[in-house]
């Protein structure tokens, strides 16, 4: 779709099967759909309100509430994630789940306290959009400077009774740092002993080309069907 929308196709959306080999769950298939769209000259605060407005279509009476990561993790799993260090996260996690392993990397015990301690206070009442991830996090989102002066990706994850239904984006066009991330991220993997994964060759001819200012969010139609 980013192929498409640096050739000039303006705001675009599609239904379509996505593919994936984690074992599967109750919130997790092999094989599921996903409505997928852009919006042009949208930044992440515009996406967001857009996907509240497709949700109430369908909810009417679901409440909206926004809170960043950071407040998230300080309010129910009780660190700051963008302070605290690898160790201390990995010391919290520990008391929190029932975890014996050991790593160095943030994301790693973030991701764990995501899941056990933050994601299921997320959508109680309706939807919760959480927002601001930090830069390691970034994936395909624009950087930008927080209040506080730290550095975070703005990006955002819609969560309804602690399901993470959507995944957005304002969305990154610079294909240089694009392709370092994905480096990055490879470097990371194999020295964890994970498989490389392939690098996104047309989604870096894409940025190149010239990707326009947008935001873009995927969203899990048959976890949204779950909650109605």
């Amino acid at each position: 779709m980013k192929q498409l929308l640096s050739l000039g196709s303006g705001s675009i959306y599609q239904i379509s099967k996505a593919f994936r080999q984690d074992e599967p769950s109750r919130l997790h298939a092999m094989e599921f759909t996903m409505l997928e769209w852009y919006r042009m000259d949208y930044d992440m605060d515009e996406l967001i309100d857009d996907v509240a407005a497709l949700i109430h279509s369908l909810i009417p009476d679901a409440a909206v509430e926004k809170i960043s990561y950071r407040d998230a993790f300080i309010r129910y799993a009780g660190v700051d994630p963008f302070t605290a260090s690898s160790d201390e996260l990995e010391l919290i996690a520990k008391q929190k789940i029932d975890v014996s392993f050991t790593h160095q990397s943030k994301d790693v015990w973030l991701d764990l306290l995501l899941t056990h301690c933050v994601e299921e206070h997320l959508g109680k009442n309706g939807m919760t959009f959480l927002y601001d991830y930090p830069e390691s996090q970034s994936a395909l989102a624009r950087l930008s400077i927080n209040a506080d002066g730290q550095t975070i990706a703005k990006r955002f994850e819609l969560y309804m009774s602690g399901i993470e239904l959507a995944n957005g984006y304002h969305e990154l066009t610079d294909a240089t740092e694009q392709m370092r991330r994905f480096e990055c991220d490879n470097q990371q993997r194999l020295q964890a002993g994970d498989p490389a994964r392939e690098i996104d060759a047309g989604l870096v001819a894409a940025l190149d080309r010239g990707l326009p200012n947008c935001a873009g969010v995927a969203l899990g139609i048959d976890r949204l069907l779950l909650l109605l």
